[in-house]
């Protein structure tokens, strides 16, 4: 259907599946019970759902502590896909939510479409921002422009509720800082109710280029934490400082997109090194859904109700749905086999064809990007395929050094680890190699299912991480059937240029004439 927030965004709505069907289950309301996330996965299961998608994860846990992972792996048993937030605790490392690797873990980064308001300064500056509040009204001329942290006010600067009083703010554009646990839209409300303008909203250093567009209570941007240094800057070198908010609105097209979002939680994983994590990124900044209620300050109060938020609680259903799509494509194929297909068709450069950024504006890592983007299309046709059913998790979750007790609850069934030849994390027939590396070399082998035409032939294209030599054998894959597997082995030895103490990154590629079968590499020197 026409879609519109405010007059932005204008567009056709469309889910990624749409001719899906939906059955929700309530697990939340003041808080989220362990045993209703359980009850719901179960239910679900019982109901004969294709794909799970869970936007709520908690903290880092073991997976027999974890009630996401041990319904999930209930889910998977029977053949359905789980698709969960990888949380919104970046740009931290080790923040991790929802692990498991029967579980695609996603994170969020933003799409080609900004919602644009200027702050431009008496000086003639001007500092792209965002925001989704665009006033039709609000004058172009320069009002007075305050920073109300001057002088080391630093409850001020935030903006909270109360901050402002006894600072004069009236008429004038206020320069608040955000964090300090105060929602975006809270500090524009303190500055309306102190008699501000409007609000310029500048990052804290963590969040760096990573802007969001809000429905905001008043006139406001979100620019950047190099732009609000900047905006400091002018303001103590006059008596009189101004600015004012140019509002652009929508702009489609940005080359830089996708950039992963400050929010975005990252890796490397706690609760198995071994497996890395995220597993992909997908959109989930700025993102525009249906909403229940009217916003509050809507110039068009009528329409149909739509809002824009972001959060890895955005990017989860988009690979929901991408994986909805990709069974009905496949029905045969295993929920690893559908993770399988989106990690290893990912993109990792943006539209600008250059590396997907972070929030610094710095090639970012996989600890943040995961495989890379998503792209619906190369997954549909992977050509290999890392395949993995539910009883090969058992050598694994064994050889995490879990008890019987402890693997019988993730697992839903009695297991006897003394019976199961267990292996290393990194012998997980996995999309994605984790290794943690010393002096000696370490080897693990791979099986690929060909997928694409019968008789195919792959090449072996590597992209060694910096003091390490990757040895691959074989390095042709030849097939000659549909379903064929074939092993290789990998091996990954040190050199003289190894760094102890460092996370190296690369990428192993099977290159055939048609596809490229990418699986990244992360390896900790210690």
């Amino acid at each position: 259907m026409n879609a519109t927030v405010d007059g932005n965004a204008n567009g056709t709505a469309v889910g990624m599946a749409p001719l899906a069907y939906l059955a929700v289950y309530k697990v939340c309301s003041q808080s989220c019970l362990e045993s209703d996330i359980l009850a719901a996965l179960d239910t679900a299961v019982e109901d004969g759902v294709d794909v799970l998608s869970l936007s709520l994860g908690g903290g880092s846990e073991p997976f027999y502590a974890d009630s996401i992972a041990i319904g999930a792996f209930g889910a998977i048993r029977n053949g359905i896909f789980v698709s969960c937030s990888a949380g919104n605790s970046g740009p931290t490392y080790r923040t991790l939510s929802n692990e498991a690797p029967w579980i695609l873990t996603v994170g969020a980064s933003t799409i080609d479409r900004k919602i644009i308001a200027m702050a431009k300064l008496g000086n003639g500056m001007e500092f792209e921002g965002e925001s989704l509040f665009q006033p039709k009204d609000f004058p172009s001329t320069q009002l007075l422009l305050i920073y109300p942290g001057n002088g080391g006010n630093s409850s001020a600067s935030l903006c909270g509720p109360g901050a402002l009083k006894g600072v004069d703010v009236k008429g004038k554009i206020v320069l608040c800082e955000r964090g300090g646990g105060i929602s975006r839209i809270e500090k524009g409300v303190e500055v309306k109710n102190s008699g501000g303008a409007a609000m310029i909203l500048m990052n804290e250093e963590a969040d760096g280029f990573s802007t969001l567009a809000d429905p905001h209570v008043l006139p406001a941007t979100h620019v950047s934490y190099a732009a609000g240094l900047q905006i400091k800057e002018y303001i103590n070198s006059t008596e009189t400082p101004t600015a004012t908010i140019l509002f652009k609105g929508t702009v489609i097209g940005d080359s830089s997109a996708p950039l992963m979002a400050s929010f975005s939680s990252r890796g490397p994983s706690l609760a198995s090194p071994g497996i890395l994590k995220p597993d992909i990124t997908g959109p989930g900044v700025s993102i525009l859904a249906a909403w229940p209620y009217f916003l509050e300050n809507s110039t068009v109060p009528s329409e149909p109700t739509f809002n824009i938020i972001s959060g890895t609680s955005m990017s989860c259903p988009h690979l929901s749905g991408i994986a909805a799509l990709l069974k009905a494509s496949h029905p045969d194929w295993t929920p690893a086999a559908i993770k399988s297909a989106i990690m290893t068709t990912a993109d990792i450069l943006n539209l600008g064809n250059k590396p997907i950024m972070d929030q610094t504006l710095s090639p970012a890592d996989m600890f943040a990007l995961g495989a890379g983007h998503v792209n619906p299309s190369r997954a549909n046709d992977p050509g290999l395929i890392y395949d993995l059913q539910s009883e090969d998790y058992l050598p694994y979750l064994c050889g995490l050094g879990y008890t019987d007790e402890q693997v019988s609850v993730i697992v839903h069934q009695t297991v006897n680890c003394s019976e199961i030849e267990k292996i290393l994390e990194g012998q997980l027939n996995y999309p994605s190699f984790s290794i943690i590396l010393g002096s000696e070399s370490q080897s693990f082998t791979r099986t690929v299912t060909n997928v694409g035409e019968a008789t195919s032939s792959y090449g072996l294209e590597i992209y060694n991480p910096e003091g390490i030599d990757v040895i691959v054998q074989p390095d042709i894959l030849e097939f000659t059937e549909v379903n064929q597997k074939i092993i290789y082995e990998v091996t990954f030895r040190p050199n003289n240029y190894a760094q102890k103490g460092t996370y190296k990154q690369g990428y192993l590629n099977w290159v055939s004439a048609k596809r490229v079968v990418t699986s990244p590499i992360s390896v900790f020197l210690a």
